[in-house]
């Protein structure tokens, strides 16, 4: 190691003594005599002065230097002999240099290097390398360090086995479209990235590892938004001889030692509990941002015997009528912005929305000739509406759709109104349903990976009554981001084989896909559960961003590419004949 000290950590007690520092050169200021360079690394800046009346020879190697160049200076540390930088960590301190090295010389970058940059995030992403120089960008991934370090001494102290899982694995039906890599020895055949390490770290416990971890890349070929990455990285744990409460509670243990640690937060323990019934009933959502209200409210019972036909149809229908009330929001919630509230909600699902206003002036309500005087008294009163309000309805006949689109608004509402959200608002959602109505199948699908177990008292609806089962399934949420899900798994082969059934497997099918793991369940299989916690998205929502490229060092653009690499990219014939492939082009 060429250098002595980092240049973010010069301090007062370095005052006289000689230093080497290594880095790239933010700027360089000419004072005619004197040079001033500002020298970076990770750790921050220093600000190195050179004298030609004290050294000619490294005050001309300084006078020749510019942005981005790399140097290796020498010098001894002083007090800042101008005006002091406070905002800067050494900002009262400078080196006098002795020597001087440039290792290397630097074209003017494409963009500036400094903190929070305004340069358009295409060019910064074709030239990832120049960005990730950038302190902030900096930043988020020494955090995203610091939170990896934290993970792995949590979970080795409370007896995990750090267990890697295979990335060339059989291809499984895990909900996201795979991707597939060709294997060149068994032409015709194909490897699978995993989207998860579900199989083998269920194997691992069959295996008797009993307490299984592992920072895992996972795959999934599927459209990206802010908050998705083709390939990401996961916090996964699974745990023998445990039920829901035991992995709940090293979850919420981690989590309780991670913000300590890492943000100096303190989380209070145990986190907030909320079934999935319960979430979709106050917030609309399964990931609810519980850091502020605006719950919903059921007027179903006063609207069912309404003249209003859309709220009483929907009641009718088997729906229901719900609503928010955005408190003093009638000021900012025109009719304008109404209508634009209403379109969205058109674009979820919903056939339109109704509102109250509550200004000054009166109350407004498109609907109020439909209503009675009582009628409509009693949905003020179970809004707890008040002069100043904005309460937005939303009538359906199916419950979803009205979950939904509420749960959306209530988002948008509080963000259009600036309504405050402060903290790390963490909590549990538990008790998901086991099937989901598939519209465009008109069937009944699983919600989650097929080994999810049933809770116990609803074993005698899976045939009966397929709406009535819930699932040993958990969510644990972060300021309405979903970070991790999980569930207890099947051990037991007849239920197993109930579940492949009524999810319309085959047993020849399921042993095909399935067959090693059920195989293995045949040879002494613990009672087992666990979960994956998203480590891009909790550095993401620790750091409080809105965009998870910018806590991922070199990602992929919404179409999957990587700009910088430019990647997808063709490969030879030669490649492809080894393979068997050929590529087929569409017709025009």
């Amino acid at each position: 190691m060429r250098r002595t000290d980092y240049c973010g950590e010069i301090t007062e007690a370095h005052i006289g003594k000689k230093v080497t520092v290594c880095g790239w050169v933010q700027r360089q200021r000419d004072l005619g005599g004197l040079i001033f360079i500002d020298l970076r690394d990770r750790t921050g800046l220093v600000q190195l002065q050179f004298d030609e009346s004290v050294n000619k020879e490294a005050f001309e190697i300084a006078f020749g230097v510019r942005s981005e160049y790399v140097l290796e200076v020498c010098g001894t540390v002083a007090k800042r002999g101008g005006a002091v930088n406070q905002n800067l960590k050494t900002g009262a301190l400078e080196i006098i240099a002795d020597t001087v090295k440039v290792w290397s010389k630097a074209k003017t970058p494409p963009f500036e290097i400094v903190e929070n940059s305004n340069v358009n995030e295409e060019l910064r992403l074709k030239y990832r390398y120049l960005d990730l120089r950038r302190p902030d960008l900096q930043g988020n991934i020494l955090m995203r360090h610091r939170i990896t370090k934290v993970t792995r001494d949590y979970f080795d102290e409370n007896g995990f086995i750090e267990i890697e899982t295979p990335i060339l694995m059989k291809s499984t039906p895990e909900g996201a479209r795979d991707y597939l890599v060709p294997s060149r020895i068994h032409p015709g055949t194909f490897y699978a990235l995993p989207q998860s390490p579900q199989i083998y770290k269920q194997l691992s416990m069959v295996a008797g590892f009993d307490r299984y971890m592992q920072i895992a890349r996972c795959f999934r070929d599927e459209d990206l938004r802010a908050d998705r990455q083709p390939e990401f990285t996961q916090i996964d744990l699974e745990m023998s001889f445990v039920d829901m409460e035991d992995v709940l509670a090293i979850g919420e243990g981690y989590m309780s030692r991670l913000f300590k640690e890492a943000l100096g937060v303190e989380i209070p323990l145990p986190l907030p509990r909320l079934t999935y019934k319960e979430a979709m009933e106050r917030y609309g959502s399964d990931k609810p941002d519980v850091r502020f209200g605006m719950e919903l409210f059921d007027i179903s019972d006063i609207a069912k015997d309404c003249g209003f036909s859309v709220f009483s149809g929907a009641v009718e229908a088997g729906g229901s009528v719900r609503g928010i009330n955005a408190k003093g929001g009638a000021a900012k919630l025109t009719r304008k912005e109404i209508d634009k509230l209403t379109e969205h909600a058109k674009g979820i699902g919903a056939k339109g929305l109704a509102f109250i206003r509550w200004t000054a002036e009166g109350i407004t309500c498109p609907f109020s000739k439909f209503l009675s005087e009582q009628e409509l008294q009693a949905i003020l009163t179970r809004a707890g509406a008040e002069e100043g309000d904005a309460i937005l309805f939303v009538a359906d006949g199916k419950n979803s759709i009205v979950f939904g689109t509420l749960g959306a608004l209530r988002t948008i509402v509080a963000d259009k109104l600036e309504v405050e959200k402060k903290g790390y608002a963490l909590l549990w959602i538990t008790e998901f349903p086991f099937f989901d109505w598939d519209e465009d199948q008109n069937c009944w699908v699983a919600m989650h990976h097929p080994f999810t177990s049933p809770l116990d008292e609803c074993l005698p609806y899976l045939e009966e009554d397929k709406s009535k089962v819930r699932a040993k399934a958990y969510d644990l949420v972060l300021n309405g981001v979903e970070l991790a899900s999980g569930s207890i798994r099947i051990t037991d082969p007849d239920l197993q084989s109930r579940m492949f059934k009524m999810l319309g497997l085959s047993p020849e099918e399921a042993h095909q896909k399935f067959g090693f793991l059920t195989d293995a369940f045949q040879y002494g299989a613990p009672p087992h559960g666990g979960m994956g916690i998203g480590l891009d998205r909790l550095v993401m929502q620790m750091l409080g961003l809105k965009n998870l490229r910018d806590v991922v060092p070199f990602p992929k653009v919404q179409n999957a590419s990587e700009l910088m690499s430019e990647c997808p990219s063709n490969v030879s014939e030669e490649q492809l004949r080894e393979l068997g492939i050929a590529i087929i082009k569409e017709e025009q």
